[in-house]
């Protein structure tokens, strides 16, 4: 059975990106890229809103010349292009990756049968369809890369009026100064 995570670079007052929409505040060195690429080689399906499928679908063609240089950023999108993908989305009229499906509704069961069937993890990218997933009950852990940064609004990581109680696995301090927290949901 596979496991549902959500993976989210966020700032210290809780944001995923600022009032502008932008996530080049995060920090993307050597250190936490090879991190975040290692954790993406265990994952088989991403599950994306339409807003986050849409800033990862650069991936599907980025570095795939044959005679580019082999590097961080063409392991990342050998990785990204290999998995599946699941868009929710009413408003997105059709994938433009391959390996991907668009679902007009989210449904918490159909989740449940994915994560019963599939043998690799699986993670959700967005904070609205994350949200949901976690009040259906669905998350089974939180990866946070916690970013030394105040952002001071945007749009928040995780939602609100909701409680969930974690179990802290891990952490990982990099020398940028970002921590990251491994948490498992507890139920």
């Amino acid at each position: 059975m596979a496991k549902l995570i959500y993976p989210i670079n966020l700032s210290l007052d809780g944001y995923m990106e600022d009032e502008r929409g932008d996530l080049d505040w995060s920090i993307s060195d050597d250190e936490t890229y090879a991190f975040w690429t290692g954790f993406q080689r265990t994952i088989g399906t991403y599950l994306y809103g339409r807003r986050m499928y849409e800033s990862m679908v650069y991936w599907e063609t980025a570095h795939v010349g044959d005679d580019e240089p082999e590097d961080k950023a063409r392991e990342f999108a050998q990785i990204w292009r290999a998995a599946d993908k699941i868009v929710y989305s009413g408003t997105l009229p059709a994938a433009t990756s391959a390996k991907t499906k668009v679902e007009r509704e989210f449904d918490p069961d159909a989740i449940r049968r994915l994560k019963a069937s599939s043998e690799a993890d699986m993670t959700i990218g967005g904070p609205e369809l994350a949200g949901q997933a976690m009040r259906a009950g669905l998350i089974d852990e939180c990866h946070l890369l916690l970013n030394p940064i105040v952002l001071g609004g945007g749009k928040p990581a995780l939602p609100d009026n909701l409680r969930m109680q974690l179990e802290l696995l891990s952490e990982r301090r990099f020398r940028s100064g970002v921590i990251h927290f491994h948490y498992r949901v507890i139920v």
